[in-house]
């Protein structure tokens, strides 16, 4: 295949199942979950069933323009499409702009845990060679990255699963070997109920979960690069209600059975590690520690992957430097790459030299991406739903259950959730902060959106029109 020749359907079918069920476990889980269980104690259940009911919704809709029209800039696209040229500019462009600030935050923490390790390599080293050896992963095909995905992803995936079935063995007695005195199904209710600072911390807890979230959509995106992309999206589509239930429901309330939720032991080392702790388990931090790392890993691979190919679609309709939409002869957007992963080692470097500045600038300004990208695929949905009924109908193999009122009602709870955040307002990274400078961001972006499309359509008008001579020429 010759340099310009576009993307490769270089994506095995083993590649996208688990992008699929990795996508929705991310170091969040593993890092975020102790404050969450601190805030609402049991009740955080409530909170994961909810930003997970949110999830599954979003997904489906997303699904069903996807396995509609499968295309590397997933909704980015379908917005273009379905509500102007403004929306898929400037969604595309805020989704890129979260997942560069991603590669950094990932980067960041992938290096401390490398540097607990080998200490003889400063931190900023190790975000180095992190950064670099993920890029060259991605630089040598599409293959080459949903290979490493496939086994990072993997890793998360035995782990998860081997906690929850140690842990369920424990809460029923039948693990021998291990100390599981405090490990009982009662500590759900017995240490000042199932929702001990009331229902109103539900939705603190959903403000501190929902972004773990994040990732989901990735296997819409990567969908376009394998062999039968309808039958990819349709299957991930379909098994995100056991894939969230069984890892982030199923986990979380092993966590909290296992030990009371006011354990000072959950905040102090993290709900996981505080949980293997509990049964004996030796080296329980070092092991937690090295599937984080893997987890972290997974995200920064993932986040570059994803940040290129928003990047690369951008660049094909026209929103982004046409260089973005190159490719090389083995089907890599390698100037997206580049350009992505140039912005996250300067995001890397502002973490390093101005964390409480420009970097939390850029932590809080991405913040709330996730929910304006959710807000934009139902949108878009409402409208798509439309447009492939009148083009294809036969190309509707998903559909949103309850269209349009589920539609409007998942549209309506995210933008409660937007509403709900502004009141917190505790902290650097309050949900008020993080809302409105990720407004004020997307807002730079609207505007920059239509400026182009104002400018675009000037030059268009200003084009001489082309004369349609229908003389005979003479000799």
């Amino acid at each position: 295949m010759t340099p310009g020749s576009g993307l490769q359907a270089g994506l095995k079918n083993r590649h996208l199942s688990m992008i699929a069920i990795g996508g929705v476990i991310g170091a969040g889980l593993f890092v975020g979950s102790s404050s969450g269980i601190a805030t609402a104690g049991p009740g955080i259940l409530l909170s994961y069933a909810l930003v997970g009911t949110l999830v599954v919704l979003v997904m489906r809709m997303l699904g069903e323009m996807s396995a509609a029209n499968p295309t590397s800039g997933s909704f980015s696209a379908h917005a273009d499409r379905a509500l102007g040229r403004w929306a898929g500019f400037s969604i595309g462009w805020l989704y890129w702009f979260f997942w560069v600030v991603v590669l950094a935050v990932e980067a960041t923490a992938g290096a401390k845990i490398l540097a607990g390790w080998i200490p003889d390599v400063p931190q900023w080293g190790w975000a180095l060679i992190v950064m670099a050896v993920l890029t060259a992963t991605n630089l040598v095909s599409v293959g080459s990255y949903g290979e490493f995905e496939f086994w990072f992803a993997g890793i998360k995936v035995v782990a998860i699963g081997a906690f929850i079935v140690v842990g369920l063995l424990a809460i029923f007695g039948v693990l021998p070997g291990v100390h599981a005195d405090k490990a009982t199904f009662s500590n759900l209710t017995s240490h000042g109920g199932f929702l001990p600072n009331g229902p109103g911390a539900i939705l603190t807890g959903v403000l501190l979960v929902v972004f773990s979230f994040m990732g989901s959509e990735i296997a819409t995106l990567a969908a376009g690069e394998s062999e039968d992309p309808q039958r990819a999206v349709t299957k991930s589509t379909n098994s995100i209600i056991w894939r969230i239930g069984v890892f982030y429901l199923g986990s979380i309330l092993v966590v909290v059975a296992l030990l009371p939720w006011n354990d000072p032991a959950i905040k102090d080392k993290g709900s996981y590690v505080a949980a293997l702790d509990s049964l004996g388990i030796a080296h329980a931090g070092e092991i937690m520690n090295f599937i984080v790392l893997t987890s972290v890993l997974s995200c920064l691979n993932s986040g570059l992957y994803t940040a290129s190919r928003m990047a690369f679609s951008l660049g094909q309709r026209g929103d982004a430097p046409k260089a973005f939409a190159r490719t090389t002869s083995r089907g890599v957007p390698m100037t997206a790459i580049l350009a992505s992963v140039v912005f996250g080692f300067v995001a890397v470097f502002f973490n390093y030299e101005y964390p409480k500045t420009i970097f939390l600038f850029l932590v809080n300004s991405s913040g709330a991406v996730a929910l304006f990208v959710w807000l934009a695929i139902c949108f878009s949905q409402l409208r798509m739903r439309k447009i492939i009924q009148r083009e294809a109908p036969e190309k509707l193999v998903v559909k949103m259950w309850l269209y349009p009122y589920l539609t409007w009602a998942t549209a309506g709870l995210i933008v409660f959730v937007l509403g709900y955040m502004l009141t917190d307002t505790e902290g650097e990274s309050s949900g008020r902060t993080t809302v409105l400078l990720s407004l004020l961001v997307a807002a730079v972006v609207l505007v920059i959106a239509f400026v182009k499309e104002k400018v675009t359509a000037g030059r268009a008008s200003e084009a001489p029109a082309v004369e349609v001579n229908d003389k005979v020429p003479t000799a």
